[in-house]
Formats: structure tokens, sequence, C-alpha cells
């Protein structure tokens, strides 16, 4: 058994909607045919009992060790706390070869459950054991390590349940809510609105205390000091008890309260002075309170406890310690409810304050505190107090995160009550918290837990919003990139910022942000982190589809231009029309409910997509009176259509006209394919809201040139002669292309063609074939890249499909595309057509206009 060619699904895909992990597993015959009492098995279960049954989706399927790989990959994750449920194994044409899919929730963890399974599966093959224990234990350890935290991870659960799409920008928890120029960033629990001043402010402990006090806020008297003998002295004046803490500082790191003796003072300065200047304060007798402040409103307040652990007369601080901290909700991050209690020296020092060592034995009912600050962070519990807060206390609080202008602020408050004003009983607040831990409100020790999360989404999306622009993908065989942008500059037309991608590259409001082919995921996901971005249009390619999965969750609009049997036919195991077909409706199976997809009804596999649709469905067609269209039009939905020289777009008893002559691209509707292009575009920007004065206009200033939409039908004019320039590089679009040049007078037509070698043989054969019939003189180039073939074998096939011809009375082999466009040049007369399907678009297209110019200055 061999595991290879991993891949990490990032969004819908192929299998599933799911985050997933695919491989390529191969099996020998001696790994196939698993069953009960198959040893292998057997050895698999005595390591692995909880591991499920292993079978493929039908009872006839004969089970491998690929399916053994898949089930084990996902209970390995599933008993490491990741919520996963999906998996699959799928043979492919090869014998012995399977494609295996695993859901995951975070990428890494994934990686390794495929790993371990691996692994695991070779030792029961070997009737070796494996320890499970350890590998869960490693998998559990690295989920904690990369996973959200529980502040970060509630406010993006919250943004998920309001429909608000998510990208996780870092490793950390910087993390993109929404897309484009709707989007916005938080990290933790500060969000992008909260100033570096703001947050700067809050830090500095003994600037926020001055601005709090200005703005009439009660605060303990204190100040920052550069000694111990100088803080010893500040906290004589003041009175003691008092507080150090550092003067920037979180997470309640160095903070030591209610300190009166002058070795516990030492103590807590050295503590605090670890992290910086230290502040001493004076000490508010009373409670430890969280106040959380969202924009301008309290969401939600905890009573803080230090930690500590209630003597029973039988065991050791140190054991008492142990059994608390042997609570699973703690743990020794913020990924856990708690924390876990450590022994430090500032636990120690408050041992021994209290005259105890850790092998003290407390008599039954005694608190021992281990800290004198309650931060969860560092062991402490939390109790709901939400309900008991003054409308003057909340005041108060809300008025201390607006000074400082933090708009998520964790308030600490020291007081006997919240129920009371805090001037009544000399609180006070304490310290500010740009990015509080969210987590005692959300899971407290005692009481409620809040709904924090959501209360910081409708604070950043107000009235609702999900954050997202209007998302357009388009795919299909041919015509995808001219459709794309063409529906690009429909939606400009509307007064949006448009980003696109294609195979030309990426554009962002008109700038060419990107070059090559850009119709992956990688690119579309870039364009929607781009702030200047009001709506996207995307070329949504099979090969960034099998690599990674939609760069979205969803789309607003999805269109399917066409399919065809060229289209990379045999690779990656999409080897028949039905596999692409499968394939190539992922974007319409992943239309927002609210959306639509736009669908060729002239081409069967693309009608059968339309039940697969969550949204609603137009189609279009050339032919007005097409059944499928006809049966549309008849019960009252959308169809675009051509009739009478002019473009209808119509749903139900409306009806919108637009005349071919006013659309250039596809000169008066004698190029066909170029008509269905605008159908489609016309449909999907119709779903996107674009009105139609800014659809005419679109079409109308849209040009098939160089600049508009290079290398799709691009035409010259040479010498008299007319040159058409194309990218078409498959049969069903050198079909179109005849069909097009059919329409147009010539005297002698000429074609320039090579061929792509990742083609199948019969493809290559056929465009020549298609070609044969309609054009007068074929020369034959080599493709600068072969991809994977000998050199020459790619032009042997091209005369192969010429051999029989009905027009071709002339072929010539030809080194170089620069050389084959040079002797087409020269071969042409006043009337004549020459079609030229280029290779290196760019390069190309420069060559041949500078031809053209040349031409026209001798």
């Amino acid at each position: 058994m061999q595991v290879s060619r991993i891949r990490a699904l990032r969004g819908p895909n192929l299998w599933s909607r799911h985050t997933a992990i695919e491989a390529i597993v191969s099996c020998t015959e001696m790994d196939c045919g698993l069953s009960a009492q198959h040893p292998v098995e057997q050895q698999l279960r005595r390591i692995f009992p909880e591991v499920g049954p292993l079978d493929g989706p039908r009872p006839s399927d004969t089970v491998t060790l690929a399916h053994a790989i898949e089930k084990v990959t996902l209970s390995l994750q599933a008993h490491a706390g990741c919520p996963v449920s999906f998996s699959r194994t799928t043979p492919t044409e090869e014998p012995g070869v399977f494609q295996v899919v695993v859901q995951y929730t975070e990428e890494a963890v994934g990686r390794l459950a495929l790993n371990l399974a691996e692994q695991m599966c070779l030792a029961a093959v070997a009737g070796l054991g494996f320890d499970l224990e350890a590998a869960i234990a490693q998998l559990n350890e690295l989920d904690e390590q990369v996973r959200l935290g529980p502040s970060t991870a509630a406010i993006v659960d919250a943004a998920m349940a309001r429909g608000i799409p998510i990208r996780r920008l870092t490793d950390g928890s910087l993390v993109q809510l929404g897309w484009g120029s709707r989007q916005r960033r938080i990290q933790a629990a500060e969000t992008d609105s909260t100033s570096a001043i703001a947050e700067a402010i809050a830090q500095d402990k003994d600037l926020s205390k001055s601005l709090l006090h200005a703005a009439g806020v009660p605060v303990p008297l204190g100040r920052p000091v550069r000694s111990l003998d100088e803080a010893w002295a500040i906290a004589q004046e003041i009175g003691m008890p008092v507080v150090l803490k550092p003067q920037d500082g979180n997470q309640g790191k160095g903070v030591s309260v209610n300190i009166s003796e002058r070795s516990a003072f030492d103590n807590a300065y050295a503590s605090a002075e670890r992290y910086g200047t230290v502040m001493v304060e004076r000490f508010l007798p009373g409670h430890d309170y969280r106040l959380l402040v969202v924009g301008r409103q309290l969401v939600a307040a905890a009573r803080r406890e230090p930690p500590l652990v209630v003597g029973d007369g039988k065991h050791t601080v140190r054991q008492l310690v142990d059994q608390v901290n042997a609570d699973p909700r703690r743990g020794d991050g913020h990924a856990t409810a708690l924390t876990k209690i450590r022994f430090d020296d500032i636990a120690m020092g408050r041992l021994h304050a209290q005259n105890l060592e850790p092998e003290s034995i407390p008599a039954k009912g005694r608190r021992v505190i281990l800290r004198n600050n309650a931060n969860l962070s560092t062991g402490g519990t939390a109790t709901d107090v939400t309900d008991d807060v003054h409308p003057e206390v909340a005041a108060r609080v809300i008025a201390a995160a607006q000074m400082v202008g933090v708009d998520i602020c964790g308030v600490d408050v020291v007081c006997e009550s919240l129920s009371r004003p805090l001037e009544e009983q000399n609180g006070g607040v304490v310290e500010l918290n740009a990015a509080p831990g969210l987590r005692m409100h959300i899971s407290p020790s005692f009481g409620k837990g809040r709904d924090v999360g959501n209360a910081v989404i409708d604070h950043m999306f107000p009235d609702g919003s999900n954050g997202r622009v209007p998302v357009v993908a388009v795919t299909g065989t041919n015509g995808k990139t001219t459709t794309v942008r063409l529906i690009a500059h429909l939606l400009k037309a509307q007064g949006l910022r448009v980003g696109m991608t294609n195979t030309d590259g990426v554009y962002v409001n008109g700038r060419q942000t990107d070059s090559g082919d850009c119709s992956g995921p990688r690119s579309a996901r870039n364009v929607l982190m781009h702030p200047d971005v009001d709506a996207a249009v995307f070329e949504t390619a099979r090969g960034g589809l099998l690599r990674e999965g939609l760069a979205f969750d969803r789309c607003q609009v999805a269109v399917v231009t066409n399919l065809g049997a060229g289209d990379h036919l045999g690779l990656n195991y999409i080897t028949t029309l039905e596999d692409l077909t499968v394939l190539k409706r992922v974007i319409v199976l992943n239309v927002e409910p609210s959306g639509m997809a736009v669908l060729n009804a002239n081409d069967p596999a693309v009608v059968a997509m339309a039940r697969h649709c969550p949204g609603d469905v137009t189609f279009f067609a050339l032919d007005a009176n097409h059944p499928v269209l006809a049966t549309h039009r008849a019960q009252g939905k959308r169809a675009v259509y051509v009739e009478d020289g002019a473009i209808l777009a119509q749903c139900g008893v409306k009806i919108f006209r637009i005349p071919l002559s006013q659309v250039p691209l596809t000169r008066q509707g004698q190029i066909g394919f170029q008509t269905e292009n605008v159908l489609a575009a016309v449909g999907a920007a119709w779903a996107a809201g674009v009105d139609w004065d800014a659809i005419s206009r679109g079409l109308a200033s849209f040009i098939s040139d160089i600049q508009g939409v290079p290398g799709r039908f691009n035409v010259f004019d040479y010498r008299g002669a007319t040159l058409i320039a194309d990218y078409g590089h498959n049969p069903d679009a050198i079909a179109a292309l005849v069909q097009a040049v059919n329409n147009m007078p010539a005297r002698q037509r000429v074609v320039v063609i090579s061929g792509a070698g990742d083609r199948r043989d019969q493809d290559i054969r056929e465009q020549t074939q298609i070609l044969g019939q309609a054009f007068d003189e074929v020369l034959l180039y080599q493709d600068a890249c072969q991809r994977g073939r000998e050199d020459g074998e790619v032009l042997r096939l091209l005369r192969e499909g010429l051999q029989g011809a009905l027009r071709t009375t002339h072929v010539q082999d030809i080194q170089g595309e620069f050389k084959a466009i040079d002797t087409a040049l020269a071969r042409l007369s006043p009337g004549d057509l020459c079609l030229i399907l280029i290779d290196q678009v760019e390069a190309s297209l420069a060559y041949i206009a500078a031809q053209v110019q040349a031409s026209k200055e001798s």
C-alpha cells in the first residue's frame, strides 16, 4: 500500500461542502478483500476497537486498506475531539488505485491523522502493535495548538451563524469576517475599529487611570515607580494594603493584590518588575469583577475568584491542587474554559502568607488561596452576575471604555457588589483591557453563559448584514474568460468596483494585480481579501477545483457556459463527460438559496445541473423556441435568448430587449459563440441586480480587441485581408470558430494551428479534422511547451487529423509560432481570411499587432 498526492481541499469541492484531505492510495491484491475474518482487519480492531465498520458506499464494494485508512483517519480525529463526520473512498479507473477523502476541521490535524492512520494500517499488516493513546493525545495537543482560542472562536461561530464568510489570515487569531469592501477583521477579541493609540492607552495603567479620573470614573490612588524603595514609600503614603502590577500588562501577569507585609511586598515587586515599570495602587476591598463593554453596551459581567482549594483534612495542598486541575475544563492555555492552577513563586509566597507549605494538610473547610489576583489565565474561576449590574455601574464602565476608545473592552472593577453605585461603596475601576478574554462570559464556572460573540457581531455588522459582496462564478469548457470579462464590465457599468480573475490574470477595479493563469482559488481568495472590491467575478477552472476546491462557501450567481469532451479529459481521474459534469456543477451546488444559476439550455449536460441548484435558474440559448427554454419561459421563469435580431431577457410577461446591432462583440449576431457568451453575461448581470440601462451601456461599450478580451476572436485588418487571433484549444472551440468564420466572406482561407500536448490523442486529431473541412491552407507549428509529449508528436497527430480533408489543399509544418505567423501573413492577399490559433497569448498578440501596424506604415 502506498499513499501519495495528498491535497487539502479548503472549500466546497468535488466530494462535499466540507474542508477535506484527499489522498491517492494504491493497494496491491494483498491489501484488498478485508473482512471481519481477515487477519489484517482483526489486528486493526485489536489496535483500535472503536474504528467502526470498514466498508464502501455500496455493500458490494470490495473493502481494501484504502477504506481502512479512510475510516481510521476520520475516527482518530473524532476521538481527538474534532467535530468531523464525512469520509469517502472511491476507486479510480486504475485497478487498485483509490481516492480517499476525509473531512477535517483543522488542516494540520487532518494531515497528521492521515499520516497516523497510514502508520496504524501498516502496523496491522505487519501484525505489530500501535500506541493508539499516544496518537490521539498527539492529535488532541496539535488541535489545541492550531485551533482558534475560545474568544476568537466565539466571535467566528457567531459570524458563521449569521452567514458571514470567514477567513483565517494567520496561524494565530487574526481573522477576516466578510469579503471585499464589506469585510471586517478581528484579532482575538479586538476589532479593526480599535486604534493602536486606544490599545496603548489601555495598556498604560497610569495614563488610562488619569483619563478615567477626568471622565468622573472612580479609580484607586497610586502611580508608577522606578525602584523598590520608591514603591514602598508610595505604599506607605497611600496606605496599606496595596496592589502591585506592571504599568503595561495584560492577562493578570505580574499582578499581586492585598499586599500588607514587607516580605510579600518585595516578592510582588519582583514579580511585576519582570514585565516592565511597576505601579503601586491602593487596594480596594471587595470582590473582583470583570465587565464586558461592546460598543456602547454592557453585555456581560462576571465575579472572579482567585485560584484556591478547600481543605478536607486529609490531602496536602499540592494534592488538592492536582484534584482541581484534573477537571477536564482546565487546560494549560486559553483553549479550555478554565486554566490549571500552577505552583510558582507567587503561589509559594501566597501559601507562606497563610503559614502553609505545598505539603501542608489544611483543615476541613479551610480556603487556601494560591494567588491574589483572580484572572482566569492564572487558574481563577468566574461566576456570571450580568443580571445584578446597577445602571449607574453600567454607565461608569461604558464611559470608561468610551474615554479610552476601545470598542470591545474588559473593565475590571473592585467593589462589594455590582448592585449598588460604585461611589456608594468606595469601589472603582482598576484596569481596562483591550482584546479581553471572553471565555469567563461564554462558559463561566458558575451561572449563565452569555452570547458575547453574537454581541460583537451585532456591533461589527449592524442591521443584520452578512459582510458579503456579490460573487459570480463562471465555469464551462469554452467562453469562460470572455464571459467573465463581460460580466465584470457590466458590473462596472453599474458603478461597482469589480475584482476579476481569469486565465489572463487578476484585476481589481481595472488594474491588473497579477498575471498568468489565475483561474484558481488562490487568486479568488486574494480578490475577496481586497478592500476595494464591491463585486467579484471568478473564472473557475477544473484544475483549481480539483486541487483546492472553491475559494468561497457560496456564490450569488453561478454561470455554466457549456461542456465539451475535449476539456482535459483523462487528467486527474476526470475521464468521462459525466465526471466533468459532476465536477463543474460544484459551483451550481453552492449557489446561495436566494441566488441564481445561469445555464446553457442548448447543452443537455448543463441543463441537468438545474435540479441541483439551491436557488433559481436562468436558461439562455440562441434559439428562442428551444424546448428547454420554451418550457422555462412558460413557467414564468427567467430566460435570455435571441429573437428578431435582438437579445431578449424575459421573466413572465416582463421582457427587456437589446438589439444585437448595439452589441459589438457579436458582430451583428454573426459570431454565434460570442452571442452565447453575451447571453450568459446578461443573465448573470441581471441576477446580480444590475439595472438594464447599465447592461445596455456595458454591452455597447465592450469591444473584442486585445485589450478587452485578449486571445478571444480578436480581429485585425492586414493589407485588405482579415486576421483573426484566438486561443481556441479544444474541438468544441474549434467548431465554434469555424461556424463563426463561415459567416464571414473570404476569397481564400488559411489557418495557423498547434495543439496542446496535455489533450487526448483523439482530441488533437479532431481539431484538424474540423479545420480541414473549412480552410484551404493549414500551417502547423509546435507549441513552446509540449506538456509531456515527444518532439514532433503533436504535429504528427494534427497531420493525421487532416487525412481525407475535404477542403484543405496545402499543409505545411513550421518550426516556431512567430515564424508560422510570418509565413501565413506572406501568403495573404486582399479578401483572404486567416485564423491564427495562438499559444503564447500576450506575446503573439503583440507580435501580430506590430505586424499589422507595420503594414499600415509601409
